[in-house]
């Protein structure tokens, strides 16, 4: 599963009023149906896709509490359970720009979830200092990283009798506010994240154990632009761009090394996933193109050095979001929001050759 979409202009400045997204906010139900999360008005609402294809809500997931309401940043995470997890942030109480983590659980497409609850912040003086992510084992147990207060990361994970663990330092320094959080094929998880000098990955080599850190791999890397998938292998890719605006990719357990794919369209953040084009397995990167459009690039999964090549589709906006995912059939499902509010879909065209969308289209 992808980890998505949050431009590298934004990671780095803290909570603001543009919704912040990181992970799958666009998530596949067991029996096929999608749902779309986001945060707004201090809550967090939610689109359920309907058996006909037509699209319900928003409906209300909650958010305000004792501690008052969240903030208008979600991380989405889950698990092969088909389980989704879902953390935000809200004002602490305990001081002026204080803030805790929160998590709610939805079990089925379309049914209520879990109430919101605190699991806290990695520093005892909890102020801002980085975007969470989540992901979700083979086993359901989420795990929440966050860059901490020394510029490290910290990670908290659920333990199988319920409840978390504390807090654990990760270590590290000068990391990414917005690291990205991935599932592999063995059910691991692992935290990739970028460094003034290169990249750097934190892995589990157990179950339920505690993700290690790695030594920095020398890259040029924009903080805020990394996005990674699960291929065919079991191993992630993890993409980037590097300072002079081209993507880059990087697969430690296929030997990949830092490797340059080609230019990049613009300057926000990636976002990848795996579908069937033509039948084959396939990554597609997506991103803002500079002049506003969804710049879509389909390379063969696991194949990425044969380049990237960009195609735009629908119309232009000031601000997207856009987040991917695949149907059932293996087939590409786009979602984007624009700078107005509007969340529109598209899905890749049945038995059309090559990566077609079926025209955009609001979900309500």
């Amino acid at each position: 599963m992808a980890n998505r979409s949050q431009a590298p202009t934004d990671s780095s400045h803290g909570p603001s009023t543009a919704p912040l997204l990181q992970g799958a906010w666009l998530t596949r139900g067991v029996e096929g149906r999608f749902s779309a999360y986001l945060p707004r008005d201090g809550e967090v609402v939610r689109w359920t896709e309907q058996p006909d294809g037509s699209w319900s809500g928003p409906v209300s997931l909650g958010g305000p509490g004792p501690a008052g309401r969240l903030t208008p940043f979600l991380a989405v995470g889950q698990g092969a359970d088909r389980y989704v997890h879902l953390v935000g942030v809200r004002p602490a109480g305990t001081g002026e720009g204080h803030v805790e983590l929160v998590h709610s659980v939805q079990f089925q497409t379309g049914r209520p979830a879990l109430e919101w609850r605190s699991i806290g912040h990695s520093n005892a003086t909890s102020r801002w200092t980085g975007n969470p992510a989540v992901a979700v084992d083979a086993q359901g147990r989420a795990y929440v990283f966050m860059r901490n207060g020394g510029g490290g990361l910290s990670a908290r994970a659920q333990k199988d009798t319920g409840g978390w663990h504390p807090w654990w330092d990760l270590k590290g320094s000068r990391t990414d506010p917005s690291p990205v959080a991935v599932t592999n094929g063995s059910g691991f998880v692992e935290l990739y994240t970028a460094h003034e000098k290169g990249l750097v990955r934190y892995v589990q080599s157990e179950s339920g154990g505690r993700p290690v850190r790695e030594d920095v791999v020398p890259a040029s890397v924009t903080m805020g632009s990394l996005a990674a998938t699960t291929g065919p292998s079991g191993h992630v890719t993890l993409f980037y761009l590097d300072q002079e605006g081209q993507v880059g990719a990087w697969s430690p357990d296929r030997s990949l090394e830092p490797t340059v794919l080609g230019k990049a369209v613009g300057t926000g953040r990636l976002d990848a996933t795996r579908c069937l084009v033509d039948g084959a397995e396939s990554t597609v990167l997506a991103q803002r193109s500079a002049d506003g459009r969804l710049a879509l690039a389909v390379l063969p999964s696991e194949r990425e050095t044969e380049g990237v090549h960009w195609a735009e589709t629908g119309e232009r906006h000031a601000e997207l979001t856009a987040v991917l995912s695949s149907d059932l059939d293996g087939r590409l499902v786009a979602m984007a929001r624009t700078g107005g509010g509007r969340v529109l879909t598209a899905r890749q065209r049945a038995g059309a050759e090559g990566l077609r969308l079926d025209g955009w289209r609001p979900i309500g």
